[in-house]
């Protein structure tokens, strides 16, 4: 069965960060583009940052680009979310989900709220 799981979601003040994780079981991860998503109240889901499973490329939303880092640790099948400079519009339940131009497999999602 595949599963992703998200943590580390919170409360946190502007400027402020947080470190999100999702754990991935039940396929070859390796072979796999794993993405983060978001989506805040109101709003489509949005595209965050996604790793390629073949180069290892990060690719990021012009929206984070410079403030969030993707990182990937294939030996755990985890990937991770360093969130930096954290702004109230970053405010929304995070998403990682299997493939990143369209995904099959999405983990439950995890709040993050940015206040002023």
């Amino acid at each position: 069965e595949v599963q992703l799981v998200e943590s580390g979601g919170g409360l946190v003040q502007a400027g402020g960060s947080l470190r999100l994780s999702c754990a991935a079981s039940g396929f070859t991860f390796d072979d796999y583009e794993i993405g983060w998503f978001r989506q805040a109240p109101g709003q489509e889901r949005e595209g965050v940052s996604c790793s390629t499973s073949s180069d290892g490329r990060i690719i990021y939303g012009d929206s984070v680009k410079g403030r969030f880092t993707m990182s990937r640790d294939n030996a755990k099948n985890t990937v991770y979310l360093q969130m930096n400079s954290l702004k109230r519009e970053d405010t929304a339940v995070y998403y990682c989900a299997r493939d990143c131009t369209a995904p099959d497999y999405w983990g439950q999602g995890t709040q993050v709220t940015v206040s002023s």
